[in-house]
């Protein structure tokens, strides 16, 4: 477990999945992440490279050859190398091998940055393609979840979503597991959205994104707690918490990359949300989050 620490927050992330598993309030004792109760969801923020969401039938065809993979991909699961850290900064990297290669067949370095500077937690992910011939083809994607108990008394239904800019946004259906594109739906962020488990009936609220910038808020009429996360030039966020099971937390979930649509080919290079790495180059996905 590598832990970072300033003097308003400690931050813990384990090298399985290079996943956040804590972020505690040294001023006041609050812990920010979901526990990750298996009862009810049994992780943390996973990172989900390289698809995001799940794949028609759990398989997708590369040239001619069928490959089986499972929803968001196989990093959370996998052991990252810590390169570097500090008190405040913390650098793993996952690359290929033999057991990528049977569901992956690429040549990939992902390398997952976290700094933390004063009441901010900074997460970058570096999609690199060491291939010199061959392009790289992936998603990726972050699942933080976020505990909505941030003090006493304040239930679930105390909870607010917002969304910056303040603005309509094309709300994408799902068709579980798959999205239903096709038949997006405005919704309106104008204001903010009151939360109760019956909101995630449906599955997860997905959001197109268009602007440089978004910024997504949990906060409560209890307190003056909750988290804000600002994602830069992301298509897609996500924000989810189970049901019918009740749990006490919400993930914002900020995409490149989506699941595969109702309409899907089944061919990877047809898949909706992928991006394109050229041989030898890189591509960089940020995003931070603020915890008040």
């Amino acid at each position: 477990m590598v832990t970072l620490k300033n003097e308003y927050l400690q931050v813990e992330i384990n090298e399985l999945g290079a996943e956040l598993t804590s972020v505690r309030s040294l001023e006041n004792d609050l812990e920010y992440i979901w526990r990750a109760d298996k009862k009810i969801w049994g992780r943390h923020a996973p990172i989900l490279f390289p698809i995001v969401g799940r794949l028609k039938d759990d398989h997708y065809e590369y040239k001619g050859t069928s490959y089986e993979m499972h929803q968001h991909g196989f990093a959370r699961d996998s052991v990252f190398e810590v390169v570097d850290s500090s008190d405040t900064h913390a650098t793993l990297k996952l690359i290929d091998n033999d057991k990528t290669h049977k569901m992956y067949p690429f040549e990939f370095e992902l390398v997952v940055s976290f700094d933390l500077k004063d009441h901010e937690l900074h997460e970058t992910y570096r999609v690199y393609n060491p291939d010199a011939e061959n392009h790289l083809l992936f998603s990726v994607g972050g699942h933080p979840g976020f505990n909505t108990n941030l003090g006493a008394d304040q239930t679930f239904e105390d909870v607010k979503l917002s969304v910056a800019p303040k603005q309509s946004y094309s709300q994408i259906p799902l068709k579980a597991p798959l999205n239903d594109a096709d038949n997006a739906f405005p919704i309106d962020f104008t204001r903010s959205l009151p939360l109760t488990h019956e909101t995630f009936k449906e599955d997860a609220i997905i959001l197109e994104l268009h602007d440089p910038e978004t910024t997504v808020m949990l906060d409560n009429t209890k307190n003056d707690h909750g988290v804000a996360l600002t994602v830069e030039n992301a298509p897609y966020v996500g924000v989810w918490s189970p049901y019918p099971a009740e749990g006490s937390f919400v993930c914002i979930e900020p995409w490149w990359g989506i699941a595969d649509s109702v309409n899907s080919t089944g061919k990877l290079e047809e898949k909706m949300g992928m991006n394109d790495l050229k041989p030898q180059s890189e591509a960089s996905q940020s995003f931070e989050i603020s915890f008040f």
